[in-house]
């Protein structure tokens, strides 16, 4: 499985219909279609599909056609998901009408081929189940903690300081965490 780390966007035109994707990672989903709403109020349809694991490591998938003939529009989105086997990413493409129909046959290949084309200006990497672990140091071990951290990969850090110590919550693959724990 593959997955994005930053969002990428991509405009396609198909028959003088002009489609934007964007590709985000799933947790900047949530507000974007209402943003995108906001930015293109004269587009006609923002579609949308998504997939992303949930707490079970289950597959959880939604799209929507937005207004557009049923299963034109989110199904090839997410099928194109699906086959690059991408996951934790939603993809969102704005479409404004050019003035020429393209039947609903037409219509599923340009959604398609617009998520075609922002998978593969996106930066996609490997998906690593990621995970967490808390832990405490004191103060003057700060430094020698963020510098081991750097070592193994560990970007995704989150700090409480306290009176005598500091919590630690770390998020990486769970590789990197078990070398981390082990050192």
């Amino acid at each position: 499985m593959q997955t994005v780390r930053q969002s990428c966007i991509h405009p396609t035109e198909v028959n003088r219909s002009k489609f934007i994707a964007y590709l985000v990672p799933i947790d900047e989903y949530d507000g974007l279609q209402e943003q995108l709403k906001k930015e293109h109020p004269k587009a006609n349809h923002i579609v949308y599909a998504l997939r992303y694991l949930n707490e079970y490591d289950q597959v959880i998938e939604n799209s929507s056609d937005d207004g557009e003939p049923k299963g034109c529009a989110g199904v090839p989105a997410l099928n194109v998901l699906r086959g690059e086997e991408l996951i934790n990413c939603a993809v969102l493409i704005v479409r404004y009408f050019g003035g020429i129909k393209l039947g609903t046959g037409g219509m599923a290949r340009a959604y398609a081929l617009t998520v075609k084309n922002v998978v593969k200006n996106a930066e996609v990497a490997v998906y690593e189940k990621e995970t967490s672990y808390e832990f405490e140091t004191v103060y003057s071990q700060i430094d020698k903690t963020l510098y081991v951290l750097k070592q193994y990969g560990i970007v995704r850090i989150e700090r409480d300081y306290g009176v005598d110590s500091v919590k630690w919550k770390i998020y990486g693959s769970e590789e990197k965490i078990k070398g981390f724990t082990q050192r």
